[in-house]
């Protein structure tokens, strides 16, 4: 069973079962590797920000710089307007790039790998954006399915496309998280059990591949984080600054 490469995706319970009438809310080990994420990334920024040294270590390091490049992400896409949302848009990035991180060590589990993970941040992120852009500018929000300029021919074609654009944005955001995540974790399983059973003679091709692939791997699950933030804030700049 271990060697189906499909295997690492299933989701167990750990310790007793725990029901709120026929929904099962027991501690999984997709629910573990959440709170390790978490709590991982309060050690880290907890450390960081204690430490406010001239000349800073590895981790205050990583606490700057992180600080800096999603702020600068929000600025370049969202602008000042966003700046009151970074908490949120730096929480998210962190959470998804610890929980792809995390899905890289051996024997673990990649919380993002499952689409009711990834679809649940997603439509969050979709309720609020479209909340706040109702709040910001009231029902002069729908204008953002009218693209100025439009003949008014093609005008009811448009809004409905846009409309559609609009109401997929949170299955497209999920689904490209979860699908990269899944599929580069299934050709790393895929390859490793090529290695296994061709053995020391044959094995050294499908090896070189596995490593190859762990390091490109590495890049995607940073990339699909950065993608995942940077999409949020594209989407938070629709609804305050209203183009259309």
């Amino acid at each position: 069973m271990a060697a189906n490469p499909m295997y690492q995706f299933n989701v167990y319970r750990i310790g007793p079962e725990i029901k709120i009438g026929e929904v099962d809310i027991s501690f999984t080990n997709a629910s573990l590797f959440m709170v390790i994420s978490a709590l991982a990334i309060l050690i880290v920024f907890n450390l960081g920000a204690k430490k406010k040294s001239l000349i800073p270590d590895k981790i205050q390091l990583l606490s700057e710089l992180s600080y800096s490049f999603v702020s600068k992400m929000i600025s370049d896409t969202a602008g000042a307007k966003a700046k009151p949302y970074f908490a949120f848009i730096f929480s998210l990035f962190m959470f998804v790039l610890f929980c792809n991180m995390f899905g890289m060590i051996p024997y673990s589990f990649t919380v993002t790998s499952h689409i009711i993970v990834t679809f649940v941040l997603a439509a969050f992120i979709f309720i609020g954006v479209t909340i706040i852009g109702f709040l910001k500018h009231g029902l002069g929000y729908l204008k953002l399915f009218v693209p100025s300029g439009v003949p008014i021919i093609l005008l009811p074609l448009i809004v409905v496309i846009e409309i559609i654009s609009y109401l997929s944005r949170p299955i497209s955001l999920s689904v490209r998280l979860f699908a990269n995540m899944m599929a580069g974790h299934t050709m790393m399983k895929v390859f490793g059990g090529f290695v296994v059973s061709l053995g020391l003679v044959g094995g050294w091709l499908p090896l070189g591949f596995s490593v190859a692939l762990t390091g490109l791997e590495i890049l995607v699950a940073f990339l699909q984080a950065y993608v995942f933030a940077i999409l949020t804030c594209i989407y938070l700049n629709d609804a305050l600054n209203l183009h259309h």
